[in-house]
């Protein structure tokens, strides 16, 4: 049996009558206060999109660079001040969030890596807003491929020096029937749903030929037609070793604002080794992205 649309059951239902949703928590990670960084702007500007409640972590230069879960600080590390847990560090991001049009602010620091950080202040957060160069070049997919992994919510990636404003007109969503593209769909649907433009490129790549019983498929334009979002849907082709190359080629030419993608449908060991559409984009996107594992 094939893994099809007609496997799916229908259920028609008026977009009209469907209640808009929104993010109601927003992280963003903060890696300078003078000037704001660009997660800072861009988390606030999600937030007051969705009058949502958004919380600034600060994460200090020394912590950057750890890579997992059990990395531990250094010795240094502990032994610093915390700057940026004086009340005045609240008061200054609650003046510049609600100077953009946030009522609801909160403010804390971090004193582990990020990827320690993101999982535990992401589990209470809908989606996460980082800087792909919060790590170094050579540190880059060691460090955000572990907060991808790890934080089980959606990421929204900022190109490196970001300081453009945050605009989400025209959405490209790129969707190959994997598990993990499907959640990246769902997490950016608050997104989409204040889109003008939203184009799927659908790889039927990974759809499953089988005899075995299968549990139901999800089609991504469907979805979101079901939600009252107009989309086209373009067919793309692409392998495993091109395929992030092929996102943003076509994210370009259909002058996307944002691309939405599954992170690491692969291993990340496989990646690594063959290159994959994840590590790809992760180095070469200049535009936000939104990833979910």
């Amino acid at each position: 049996m094939s893994t099809t649309e007609s496997r799916l059951p229908i259920y028609e239902v008026d977009p009209m009558a469907r209640p808009r949703k929104g993010y109601n928590d927003v992280l963003a990670l903060v890696t300078s206060s003078g000037p704001w960084s660009p997660a800072a702007f861009a988390g606030v500007d999600i937030a007051a999109m969705f009058n949502a409640h958004v919380t600034g972590c600060y994460i200090d230069p020394s912590l950057r660079s750890l890579r997992g879960i059990d990395d531990e600080p250094s010795v240094m590390a502990l032994l610093m001040d915390a700057p940026h847990a004086r009340r005045e560090d609240f008061d200054a991001f609650s003046a510049f969030a609600h100077s953009r049009g946030v009522r609801h602010v909160s403010w804390t620091y971090t004193q582990v890596g990020p990827a320690k950080t993101m999982r535990s202040v992401g589990a209470w957060h809908d989606l996460i807003v980082l800087e792909r160069d919060l790590a170094e070049e050579s540190l880059l997919i060691d460090v955000l491929g572990e907060v991808l992994l790890t934080c089980r919510a959606p990421c929204l990636v900022l190109p490196p020096q970001w300081d453009k404003p945050l605009d989400m007109k025209r959405i490209v969503i790129g969707w190959n029937g994997s598990i993990e593209s499907t959640r990246a769909t769902h997490a950016a649907l608050p997104l989409v749903e204040v889109a003008e433009r939203v184009t799927v490129l659908r790889d039927g790549a990974l759809r499953v030929e089988s005899e075995d019983p299968q549990p139901p498929a999800f089609n991504a334009g469907q979805y979101l037609r079901a939600h009252g979002v107009p989309v086209t849907e373009v067919p793309m082709h692409a392998s495993l070793l091109v395929a992030g190359e092929a996102l943003l080629a076509e994210a370009k030419r259909l002058r996307a604002d944002c691309l939405v993608m599954g992170a690491y449908g692969h291993s990340r060991v496989r990646e690594r080794v063959l290159g994959g559409a994840t590590r790809h984009v992760l180095q070469r996107a200049d535009i936000p992205v939104l990833m979910q594992h």
